[in-house]
């Protein structure tokens, strides 16, 4: 059994700063791919930013130069450092991980950023 746990989320004044972790835990290898996505109320939900085991990173257009997403494999755990942040940032963030062509891939259940003064 495979969980995915995000945290990190809340509320956060404009040019503000968070972290979000997202928690991998179970009986898994290694994780092959992991990214963050977001869901604002109306919107479909869009990739933020996903990380490969080799370490590439690739990020949205909106996030680029403010957001870093990074991996510690000893801790199964990915992170999504979120900088200057921006009202339009506020929305659902999830964590999708690859752990392998055997296994599907998991989503967490979600942490909620709002960005707000």
């Amino acid at each position: 059994q495979v969980q995915v746990v995000e945290s990190g989320g809340g509320l956060v004044q404009p040019g503000g700063f968070a972290e979000l972790s997202c928690k991998v835990s179970g009986t898994i290898y290694s994780i092959n791919k992991a990214a963050w996505y977001r869901q604002a109320p109306g919107k479909q939900r869009e990739l933020v930013a996903d990380i490969t085991s080799g370490g590439s990173t690739n990020y949205a257009d909106s996030v680029k130069g403010r957001f870093t997403i990074s991996t510690n494999n000893d801790k199964n755990t990915v992170y999504l450092q979120m900088n200057s942040l921006k009202p339009e940032d506020t929305a659902v963030y999830y964590c999708n991980v690859d752990l392998g062509p055997a296994m599907p891939p998991y989503w967490g259940q979600g942490t909620q950023v709002t960005v707000s003064s």
